[in-house]
């Protein structure tokens, strides 16, 4: 089915003029840069991983490498869930990441980048400045339907998150970097990839509102290992999602996305500093 491209508003006469029309990004590839993203963190913590035992083989000697690789391997385990170390570990990994995939999704549409309507990515500024003040109020509400759904839906169930973990115990200096992280190199990418790369592909076939309901559907989905793949966390993720494909189709610009997004994550990590740890 086309797609219904006069359902997204039309910019305001004032915004700058948008390039060219450019071809929208094939759904098999847009699907195939969201793999990637997640295949190259995998790449890195194993690359990661790696290092740290070929170290400790050194310090031990290359000839007893092969009697203590076992020795050696509960090492790397042993380093690898400290605290500390698996908070350095995911900031290595969301920025090798992170940093490839937007560097590789420039270099193959160079001309939908900044491009406002679809299928451009709309890495511009938005059609008004007023869709930063709206992206606040998302990011900030958000979390609250959200949180109340997942509840409704869970009876009262915890929904564990691996990053909550890895945050709540880190020390105070890597806790405070990986928030930065985790509110700004987070978002951007996701956003590029979700609300840029494959709702401009999923535009290409389907209406507006079909696509930006298969958007979050699939953003809602990749979240769900983090999550313990607990499947009433699927709707508030969904919820957050539908709302970030709004803000990035009506203001003509993924940034208000990005702030909502970020918004979202920060109040999902302000318990990292509101709890206090036990002394002694």
């Amino acid at each position: 089915m086309a797609a219904a491209t006069d359902a997204i508003p039309p910019l305001p006469p004032s915004h700058p003029r948008s390039m060219p029309a450019a071809r929208a990004p094939g759904l098999l590839t847009a699907l195939g840069f969201i793999v990637l993203y997640f295949l190259l963190q995998a790449t890195v913590g194993a690359l990661v991983a790696f290092s740290l035992g070929l170290w400790f083989g050194l310090r031990a000697g290359l000839h007893h490498l092969a009697n203590d690789a076992k020795t050696i391997g509960q090492q790397v385990q042993a380093m690898l869930a400290q605290p500390d170390a698996r908070a350095a570990m995911v900031m290595l990994v969301l920025c090798v990441a992170a940093g490839t995939t937007l560097w590789l999704a420039h270099r193959k549409w160079p001309r939908l980048w900044s491009l406002a309507s679809p299928p451009g990515f709309a890495v511009a500024r938005p059609a008004q400045p007023l869709f930063y003040l709206l992206a606040v109020v998302i990011g900030l509400a958000a979390p609250v339907l959200g949180g109340w759904l997942t509840q409704l839906l869970a009876h009262g169930h915890k929904v564990p998150q691996d990053i909550q973990r890895v945050g709540a115990e880190a020390a105070l200096p890597l806790r405070a970097a990986l928030t930065l992280i985790v509110v700004t190199v987070g978002p951007l990418v996701e956003e590029v990839l979700f609300r840029g790369v494959l709702l401009s592909a999923l535009l290409r076939r389907l209406r507006v509102g079909w696509a930006v309901a298969a958007c979050s559907l699939l953003f809602a989905l990749v979240h769900l290992p983090d999550l313990g793949f607990l499947w009433y966390a699927l709707p508030g993720l969904a919820l957050l999602a539908a709302a970030l494909a709004w803000l990035r189709l009506r203001s003509g610009s993924i940034w208000p996305a990005v702030l909502a997004h970020g918004v979202n994550n920060l109040l999902a990590v302000a318990a990292w500093f509101l709890a206090v740890k036990p002394t002694g």
